[in-house]
């Protein structure tokens, strides 16, 4: 093989022992570091997204935790609640009952002299004239 020289526009492949020469192997190797970078990145995102599917569902699982724990405790603040608001019930319709009774007590106590007074007035007519006609006169 002739010595490369420096002008030399053919380039200079250097032979294997095997008769391949040192580009091609050198080549397959970084096809063969490529599919195994490739293969280790396939991996590492299943890996993730395996990671991501398992968060989700545990996740998912505390929510319903969550929730029907709130739940619980909601119905508990609702019964413990709910016999309030017939005790409040109760004592608004007592308030009620004592209102109107107090509202009768009085009406049968003036009634006879309200209805003195307006008999009084309808009966005492006292007959002028409208001011515009005073007015004019």
């Amino acid at each position: 093989m002739p010595a490369a020289t420096p002008n030399s526009f053919r380039s200079f492949t250097p032979v294997s022992e095997d008769g391949t020469s040192a580009n091609s192997q050198g080549i397959a190797t970084l096809l063969d570091a490529e599919k195994e970078a490739s293969q280790i990145v396939a991996k590492a995102r299943e890996y993730r997204n395996q990671r991501l599917k398992d968060a989700r569902g545990e996740a998912s699982k505390e929510i319903e935790q969550l929730r029907a724990k709130k739940d619980a405790l909601f119905r508990e603040f609702e019964e413990q609640h709910s016999g309030d608001s017939s005790s409040s019930q109760v004592e608004v319709d007592k308030a009620t009952k004592a209102s109107l009774e107090q509202i009768e007590a009085s009406f049968e106590a003036n009634s006879a002299d309200v209805v003195k007074k307006l008999l009084e007035r309808v009966i005492q007519v006292q007959p002028q004239l409208h001011r515009n006609l005073e007015a004019r006169s």
